[in-house]
């Protein structure tokens, strides 16, 4: 059994590792950035280790240093949570060259599914329904012509190591062609070091739905349901909840199904996240997530289940605690992303936090490395805070999340805390009638409406 975890990661998912690695009698190593000597991880971690300055480049990002702190603290596995080196393949393939446990997928299956030309691919082989486009990236504008005229108008432009939105071109007709190609090439390059891009058909309206799998690494495999997470800003997600309020129990078996036996032919470990674009009742595969998503609590909410536990058991070589039969499914969760951001014009607010109060009471998670006193440095993600709330029903689970984002209280500094209240009075949001493109939607009519 692993008995030193070392939290290669910061603010509420390293909490969230440390916790769930004490409640197994596992000790941990905290490592930081200068910038977050105070994070409640690091004050309530069995060691700590310094990796570097602030920019993430040099500490969180750093390594030589975290294999370092590794070695010099005898830890025996190392947890990445999600975001900075978790869907690295480098570094995970480092880290199991040093003999220690990387809590996470094999290495190979990191780039297979981290490179989107080659996750399509994969997926289509292991009998993923895919959204038509090109059979791989596209390299002349005669090629990119063919496919389009192929799939029809709209289409649109993707990078294949993109992520957040960058990268990505949606083309009206064939004029435009040619010069979003270009544009989407040169944003990849900026931003990922690779122009490879690759075609698809444009989705007008869909929802964004996602499958939690988990595999043992050995040929078995389960899912764990959907997420519904398409309220999103420009590609970010704001608000998750599960089950999705349009998925029926039939589809929902299928999909799963499919999900988790495609996993289990690919002989996938750990925790993954398929994910979907859902319209008239199509499934279309946009990518996969191999790692730990920041809405897993809702899935947890649903099931019961632990699944950074679960990680660590099968990181460990521990068979799946549950077969797809003793998977339940109770209930209905949210999870509501509080970011450090004005709430109408996002824009960030580091800063100390004067007073803070988490919501409590039956059914009511908060996620969060907050204290009063504690000082949000600037130099990382603006998410502070995740407040999950689970009900017997859609209807009781808004009606106590309305109740808990009234006792929620940060002070300090600016909060999307509002945002969330406001979108609870929403007759739309509360009918579940909502696809990826509400929420901009409605942020632009809520301005208007002010201005």
């Amino acid at each position: 059994m692993i008995k030193k975890v070392l939290i290669a990661n910061r603010g509420e998912i390293a909490l969230r590792i440390h916790r769930a690695c004490h409640e197994m009698g596992i000790k941990t190593v905290a490592v930081h950035s200068t910038a977050d000597a105070q994070a409640k991880h690091v004050l309530l971690a069995d060691e700590t280790v310094c990796i570097g300055p602030p920019s993430a480049t040099d500490s969180y990002l750093n390594i030589p240093n975290i294999i370092s702190a590794a070695e010099i603290s005898g830890a025996d596995a190392i947890h990445p949570g999600y975001g900075f080196l978790s869907e690295n393949e480098k570094f995970a393939k480092i880290v199991e060259d040093h003999d220690i446990i990387w809590i996470g997928p094999k290495p190979e299956h990191i780039r297979i599914m981290g490179d989107k030309v080659e996750a399509k691919r994969s997926a289509g082989k292991l009998g993923l329904p895919l959204v038509p486009g090109s059979d791989g990236a596209v390299k002349e504008i005669s090629e990119a012509k063919k496919v389009a005229d192929e799939i029809g108008y709209p289409v649109i432009v993707k990078a294949a190591s993109g992520g957040g939105g960058r990268g990505m071109k949606v083309v009206p007709d064939a004029s435009q062609l040619e010069s979003l190609i270009k544009q989407a090439g040169s944003e990849a390059k900026s931003a990922f070091g690779d122009d490879t891009v690759y075609l698809e058909k444009f989705l007008g309206n869909p929802r964004h739905i996602e499958f939690q799998i988990f595999g043992d690494g050995k040929g078995k495999a389960v899912h764990l349901g959907e997420r519904d997470c398409s309220l999103q800003r420009r590609h970010q997600k704001v608000l998750e909840e599960a089950p999705s309020p349009v998925i029926t129990e039939e589809e929902r078996t299928r999909m799963g199904d499919i999900c988790a036996n495609a996993m289990a032919d690919m002989g996938y470990r750990g925790a993954g996240t398929i994910e979907f674009l859902y319209e008239d009742g199509g499934f279309y595969f946009i990518e996969m997530n191999t790692r730990l998503q920041v809405e897993h609590p809702v899935t947890e909410m649903i099931t019961g289940l632990d699944l950074v536990r679960e990680q660590i058991l099968v990181a460990a070589g521990q068979p799946l605690s549950v077969t797809q039969d003793e998977v339940t499914f109770t209930g209905h969760a949210i999870e509501c992303r509080i970011n450090a951001e004005h709430h109408k014009t996002f824009a960030p607010s580091p800063g100390k936090v004067i007073n803070y109060h988490a919501a409590g009471g039956m059914h009511v998670r908060v996620d969060s490395g907050l204290y009063s006193g504690y000082s949000i440095p600037p130099y990382y993600d603006s998410m502070v805070a995740k407040l999950i709330v689970y009900g017997k029903n859609r209807k009781k689970c808004i009606m106590r999340l309305r109740r808990a984002l009234e006792e929620m209280v940060i002070e300090g500094v600016d909060t999307t805390l509002p945002l969330h209240q406001a979108l609870l009075d929403d007759p739309e949001f509360l009918e579940g009638d909502y696809t990826i493109k509400w929420l901009e939607e409605w942020l632009a009519r809520d301005q208007t409406e002010t201005s």
